[in-house]
C-alpha cells in the first residue's frame, strides 16, 4: 500500500516531500491511516481537528482521541469548535453542507496563517463510488461520473486509490487505534443509504464494484477531457464579451449538433441549473424578450444574442442636478459646463453629447429611468412620441431599456441620455447661453 500511495502521489502531482501538509484527522479510520501512511514518507505533516458537536460525548471523545494522537506524533494540533445546527439554520444549509462549509473555511484560514501549502483529506475509493452513485441518482452530466477529484485547489485526497477494506487491513497490520463514528451505520443520510443499502446489492451482481467504479471513474475523467476540449474550442466562437455582459451567439448556437450541453457549461458558473438551460434552449427558437434568472445573474434572450449580466435592483431614484459645471458623478458619470453662444459655435454629432439651451431649462434638473407613459418630443419632430415606441424604433434590448437614464427639466424630458434630444430645448438663433453634458 505505501509503494502505491507514493505512486499516486507522483503521477497525480499531488505534493512534494518538502511541503507543509495540514491533515484533516476527524479521528476515524481513514483520517488515521492517512496521517500514518504520510508520516511513512516523512511528509511535514500538522493536524487539523473540527468539533461539530453533532454527536455529543462521542464528539467530545473524538476530540480527545485527536488531540493525544497528535501529542504522540508531537504534531503541531489545531482545533476549532462549531455550532454548526446553528450555522444550517441560520444560512438555510443542510447539517452536513454546513460543516462542510465551516471546515474549509477554518482550513483555509490556518493555510494562509501558518503557511501550509495543502489540507489533506482522507476520502478513498469507496467514496468516490458512493459519490458517482448519489449524482446518477439526482442527476447529473459528465462532471458527476467522475467522482472525487484528487487534487482540487489547496485540498488533496491520497487515499483515493484505496478501498475501505484495503484501509481496515492497513490499519490492522500497523496497530492503529481509531474511533467510529455511529451515524456512519445510520440510513437517515443519503451517502449511508448507498453505503448500506445499496452498494451491498451491487456487490451481489459484481463482486468487485467499488473496483469497477473506480475503473469507469478513470474513464470518465478521459471522456470528461475529450469533452471540455471541445466545448472550450466552441466557446471562442460562441461568446463574446461586452463592458460587463457575456453575449452568446443564438445562430452559432443553433449550428452545435448540443446546443444544451454548451449552454450549460457557459452559464452553469452563474447559477443556471439543468432545468434553467433546458428553459432557454427552448427559447431559441422563439421571439426576443424573454428572461431567465439565477440567484444572482439573468440572462436575456435579445435578437441575435443571449445576454448574460449580473442581476441589479431597477433604481426607481431621482437625481438632482444643480445648476452648476464640474464632474457629475452619481447616478452615471458626465462633464456638465456652461457656454456662452458664439457664431463659430458647431452642434455636436456625437449622441453622447447634449448642449442644450441653458433659458429653457428649469433647474434642479433631475436624472431618472424611464417610466410607462413617458414621452418627449425628439428633435427635429413637431409632435410627441412615447419612450417605449422611440426604444421599439431604435431596437433596443430590454437590457438597454433599463440601462437608459432621463434628464428631466420641470416635468419635461430634455435628453434621452446619450441618445436623443427634445426639440423644445434645442439651441436656435436666440441662444445666448449652452448648458452642455458629455458622458464619460
Amino acid at each position: 500500500m505505501f509503494r502505491k500511495l507514493v505512486r499516486f502521489v507522483e503521477e497525480e502531482n499531488l505534493f512534494y516531500r518538502d511541503e507543509k501538509i495540514l491533515v484533516a484527522v476527524s479521528g476515524g479510520i481513514d483520517s488515521v491511516v492517512l496521517l500514518q501512511m504520510l508520516l511513512k514518507m516523512e511528509v511535514n505533516c500538522a493536524i487539523a481537528h473540527c468539533n461539530f458537536h453533532l454527536r455529543g460525548d462521542e464528539s467530545d471523545g473524538d476530540f480527545e482521541f485527536v488531540k493525544n494522537l497528535a501529542k504522540q506524533y508531537n504534531l503541531p494540533f489545531y482545533s476549532k469548535d462549531f455550532d454548526t445546527k446553528a450555522y444550517a439554520e441560520s444560512n438555510k444549509l443542510s447539517i452536513e453542507m454546513a460543516a462542510r462549509e465551516l471546515r474549509y473555511e477554518w482550513f483555509n484560514q490556518i493555510l494562509e496563517l501558518e503557511n501550509y501549502q495543502y489540507i489533506a483529506v482522507g476520502h478513498h475509493a469507496d467514496d468516490v463510488a458512493e459519490t458517482v452513485l448519489i449524482n446518477l441518482v439526482r442527476g447529473t452530466g459528465i462532471h458527476g461520473l467522475t467522482g472525487i477529484k484528487s487534487k482540487l485547489g489547496k485540498i488533496i485526497r491520497p487515499l483515493l486509490p484505496f478501498t475501505r477494506k484495503e484501509l481496515e487491513e492497513f490499519a490492522e497490520s500497523e496497530g492503529l487505534n481509531y474511533r467510529e463514528d455511529s451515524t456512519n451505520r445510520a440510513t437517515d443520510f443519503v451517502r449511508n443509504k448507498i453505503r448500506h443499502q445499496v452498494i451491498p446489492v451491487l456487490e451481489q451482481i459484481n463482486p468487485a464494484i467499488r473496483k469497477t467504479m473506480s475503473e469507469n471513474v478513470q474513464r470518465f475523467k478521459e471522456v470528461e477531457q475529450i469533452y471540455n476540449d471541445v466545448i472550450e474550442e466552441n466557446r471562442l466562437h460562441l461568446v463574446f464579451q461586452r463592458e460587463n455582459q457575456l453575449l452568446i451567439s443564438i445562430a452559432r448556437l443553433q449550428e452545435l449538433p448540443s446546443p444544451s450541453s454548451h449552454l450549460f457549461e457557459i452559464l452553469s458558473p452563474y447559477g443556471f441549473h439543468h432545468r434553467d438551460v433546458r428553459m432557454i434552449a427552448k427559447s431559441l427558437d422563439s421571439i426576443s424578450g424573454k428572461r431567465f434568472f439565477s440567484s444572482t445573474h439573468q440572462i436575456l434572450r435579445d435578437r441575435k444574442y443571449l445576454i448574460l449580466s449580473e442581476l441589479e435592483e431597477y433604481d426607481s431614484n431621482e437625481y438632482l442636478l444643480e445648476e452648476k459645471s464640474g464632474l457629475i458623478e452619481f447616478p452615471i458619470e458626465m462633464e456638465a459646463s456652461f457656454i456662452d453662444r458664439t457664431p463659430n459655435f458647431k452642434f455636436p454629432t456625437n449622441p453622447e453629447i447634449a448642449c442644450l439651451d441653458a433659458s429653457k431649462l428649469k433647474f434642479p434638473l433631475k436624472l431618472r429611468k424611464w417610466q410607462k407613459g413617458d414621452s418627449f418630443r425628439p428633435i427635429g419632430m413637431k409632435g410627441n412620441k412615447k419612450i417605449s415606441d422611440f426604444f421599439i424604433d431604435q431596437k433596443f434590448s430590454l437590457q438597454d431599456k433599463e440601462n437608459t437614464w432621463l434628464l428631466i427639466s420641470g416635468d419635461r424630458i430634455a435628453w434621452v441620455v446619450g441618445h436623443r434630444l427634445d426639440d423644445r430645448f434645442k439651441i436656435t438663433q436666440e441662444t445666448t447661453k449652452i448648458f452642455s453634458l458629455e458622458l464619460k
